[in-house]
């Protein structure tokens, strides 16, 4: 079991590949040509993200190390309540009930050892979480403009695609744009910085407290 997570930070992503626009109104003389792009792979392939993992695992090396260890550790850890749940499981007979103790155990274990992990590299995804953040300020601008230099009018994703030629895919000409239009971020975040998750939340719950309450009747 590898519990250790490269990349943290998918709700950010999220964020990343919801706030473009990815089909814009054509205009008379438009082509309506069509592509498709990886938005959220282009953020990470960029220069400033790849520049910004660098610092980040120079800065917080240790935390990394002391993640990697305790992964290591746990797979140890784990491999009773596995080997308790599959030899439950082929008892002959087994069903779900029976099986019911050792699988939560291993749920249990699973768990515990997950939220260990979140806790040792917090400060890691909490940099990364800030560098994704600086760079998806421009990322619907390096969309739209990578679509204008291609000339394409729509941009859907490569899921929603049977089949395609392989130049209908604009991901690099969207990568080109960030690393021009976001060619370095800060890789630290500063003190008492929070994700825009975070703050929307604590945001939307402090308008909903002064929101007066309703008038009875």
């Amino acid at each position: 079991m590898n519990m250790i997570k490269t990349f943290a930070c998918a709700s950010a992503l999220a964020l990343a590949g919801g706030s473009v626009a990815l089909v814009p109104a054509a205009s008379a003389q438009s082509r309506q040509a069509m592509a498709t792009a990886q938005v959220q792979s282009a953020l990470v392939q960029s220069n400033a993200y790849r520049a910004a993992e660098q610092q980040i695992n120079t800065a917080y090396a240790a935390d990394i190390q002391q993640t990697q260890t305790r992964a290591t550790a746990l797979d140890a850890e784990m491999k009773p309540f596995v080997d308790a749940y599959n030899a439950a499981a082929s008892q002959p007979g087994a069903t779900q009930e029976s099986i019911r103790p050792q699988a939560q155990a291993l749920q249990q274990k699973r768990a515990a050892g997950q939220q260990e992990l979140s806790r040792l590299q917090s400060r890691v995804s909490l940099a990364r979480t800030y560098v994704i953040e600086q760079i998806d300020m421009r990322l619907a601008d390096a969309v739209r403009a990578a679509m204008k230099a291609q000339k394409v009018d729509m941009l859907i994703s490569p899921e929603a695609i049977i089949a395609r030629e392989p130049y209908v895919d604009i991901t690099p000409a969207i990568v080109a744009q960030l690393n021009t239009l976001v060619p370095s971020v800060n890789a630290i975040p500063p003190a008492g910085y929070q994700p825009g998750s975070i703050r929307a939340a604590a945001q939307q719950q402090q308008q909903q407290q002064q929101q007066p309450a309703p008038s009875g009747r």
